[in-house]
């Protein structure tokens, strides 16, 4: 339990980094008066983020998985951009459009891709170091 709880810090503290990152560097597609969030905002957005992240996407690529097979894949793209898409009109201050929103989802992705790495090969390290003692 402890693990799964740094795990969902981490990836918290993360996902609000990777929002902050993604709208500074590619925007919202709205005019910058539509973001009107400081740090607090940001990491209420990143908390929903995770919560959407954590519940709501396995259903939606368990429902989507047709269209996941036929696209080879690339349907993840689209169901990434759709949990952004909605973390985002949950949090207050925040406006994105869907296309930014799929393309904050690939950065998401791949930054939570790159800590899900770090944390098991980091459990398996320590795991061996377990055994071996």
């Amino acid at each position: 339990m402890k693990k799964q709880l740094k795990v969902f810090l981490v990836r918290w503290f993360l996902n609000t980094a990777g929002l902050w990152i993604a709208i500074r560097l590619f925007g919202t597609g709205f005019p910058e008066e539509f973001l009107t969030v400081g740090f607090w905002g940001f990491l209420l957005a990143g908390l929903i983020f995770s919560i959407v992240n954590t519940t709501l996407r396995p259903i939606v690529i368990i429902l989507s998985l047709p269209a996941i097979l036929l696209s080879l894949g690339l349907f993840t793209f689209v169901v990434n951009g759709f949990m952004v898409w909605i973390s985002l009109a949950l949090a207050p201050g925040i406006k994105m459009t869907f296309f930014f929103s799929v393309i904050t989802g690939m950065l998401l992705s791949l930054i939570n891709y790159v800590m899900s790495s770090v944390f098991d090969i980091r459990y398996n390290i320590e795991t061996k170091k377990e055994i071996h003692s």
